[in-house]
């Protein structure tokens, strides 16, 4: 299992050599760039946000090493583009490791709804409530214990929620055609 997750970082980082990913890249950082700015709140603080689908589409098709140099290099673009408050690494290392999970789960594999439940579970888990509780409670200087509640409750009213949003569609990208190119190029697996 080791053997076979460090092959498939190997082979991500071989992606991130290549001009067509780093081009897609591109594009699907200026995607996640515009997303970002449309939210659907299901209360003021549970939001659905659709800025992480492209950051997952990079995770899917280009691997843990692309989907973590993407989603850390993505991180501060999102800062510079639109400051709110002092930048910390904390939120940027967040995001590193949440694209090296995804890429882990979905590079080269078939995805099915219990590969991205399980991934969407993990990175909640580690990167949401773990990672991201810690770097509140040492910005804001909040008691751990008196935020975790709260956030352990929205992700996981959000787990099912986004795991669904994008297995749904990716689905659609597939029928339309829409990720053949990338598919055919090598890189992810067949829907």
């Amino acid at each position: 299992m080791l053997n076979d997750m460090s092959n498939r970082f190997q082979e991500s980082l071989g992606e991130l050599k290549k001009i067509q990913v780093l081009t897609a890249c591109a594009m699907l950082g200026a995607l996640a760039v515009i997303l970002g700015n449309f939210s659907v709140y299901l209360t003021p603080e549970i939001r659905v946000g659709f800025s992480t689908i492209p950051n997952q589409l990079v995770d899917y098709l280009f691997g843990p090493a692309a989907g973590a140099v993407f989603g850390g290099a993505l991180d501060i673009l999102k800062y510079l583009i639109k400051p709110s408050g002092a930048f910390f690494f904390g939120f940027t290392f967040s995001a590193i490791m949440a694209g090296l999970i995804y890429g882990l789960f979905f590079y080269k594999r078939k995805l099915s709804l219990p590969r991205i439940l399980a991934a969407e579970g993990i990175v909640s888990l580690v990167v949401n409530i773990g990672l991201n509780s810690l770097w509140l409670t040492m910005l804001y200087g909040q008691a751990l214990m008196v935020i975790l509640p709260g956030r352990i409750l929205k992700n996981l009213v959000m787990w099912p929620i986004n795991s669904l949003i994008y297995y749904f569609l990716v689905r659609l990208l597939g029928r339309t055609g829409v990720l053949n190119g990338f598919l055919s190029a090598g890189a992810g697996k067949e829907l």
